[in-house]
């Protein structure tokens, strides 16, 4: 394992938050934001997703099935100690928090969205399927991060064979939108250079939910839990989880 890509795990009240990182990334994208919600007394699950803080060739053996079963064990995990789960989610991890939602709806009370994907806005995606016959990686995506001095514990290279089982992930989770019902915040950077934000639209017009918050991120890249506007995220979710703890009998 790669030096601070260990999932987070912190046992606190009755109302959970599990928390799922992006494609090729770690939990270290989404530690500080795990570690604030812990200070403010939530029992909170960051896992390491299968194939991932290892390196790119471990990954390329794995799909989004692998992906979506840590996730699926960890919501059980958290489930089972709390009355109350929030699932929240950056990129890809925001498509695995909406199947979550859409599949396990009694399980999961709310969701928290950083840039989910479910497109990518690249031609050479046409290819694919022949270049990955050929090849087996490509340059990263990682670091899309605005703020100086500050990197993503991310793999350098994309797998190929993971890249084409994650747009497989974007084809099931989109027919799902649907059924997702749940109190939705959804935050977006306003200049995001790897999800288009028609990815971010097509959550909010196709869920079924009512009480749906989108809020832009002026001052962020991508990797906006790492960027400029992290504060804002973890200041905006603790509000979400305040109003939903509220609300919701325990």
């Amino acid at each position: 394992m790669l030096p601070g890509a260990e999932g987070f795990s912190h046992a606190g009240a009755d109302v959970g938050v599990l928390l799922c990182h992006g494609f090729t990334g770690s939990p270290q994208s989404l530690r500080g934001w795990a570690v604030r919600l812990a200070a403010a007394g939530y029992t909170v699950e960051l896992p390491l997703l299968p194939g991932h803080g290892t390196t790119w060739q471990e990954m390329n053996r794995t799909t989004w099935h692998d992906w979506y079963g840590a996730v699926d064990t960890t919501l059980t995990t958290v489930r089972a100690k709390c009355s109350a789960v929030v699932v929240a989610g950056l990129s890809m991890g925001g498509a695995l928090a909406l199947r979550l939602a859409a599949e396990r709806p009694s399980d999961v009370d709310g969701l928290v969205l950083v840039n989910p994907a479910l497109s990518l806005n690249d031609p050479r995606l046409a290819f694919l399927p022949l270049a990955r016959r050929l090849i087996t990686s490509v340059s990263g995506v990682g670091d899309d991060i605005k703020r100086q001095g500050v990197t993503e514990l991310a793999y350098d290279r994309v797998p190929l064979n993971a890249l084409a089982s994650m747009i497989a992930l974007f084809a099931d989770v989109i027919p799902r939108l649907g059924a997702v019902r749940q109190p939705l915040l959804l935050l977006r950077s306003t200049n995001d250079r790897v999800v288009p934000a028609s990815s971010s639209r097509h959550v909010i017009d196709a869920v079924a939910s009512t009480d749906v918050t989108e809020i832009l991120l002026e001052d962020s890249y991508h990797v906006a839990t790492l960027d400029n506007d992290a504060d804002r995220i973890v200041e905006e979710s603790l509000a979400f989880l305040s109003r939903l703890r509220a609300v919701k009998p325990r």
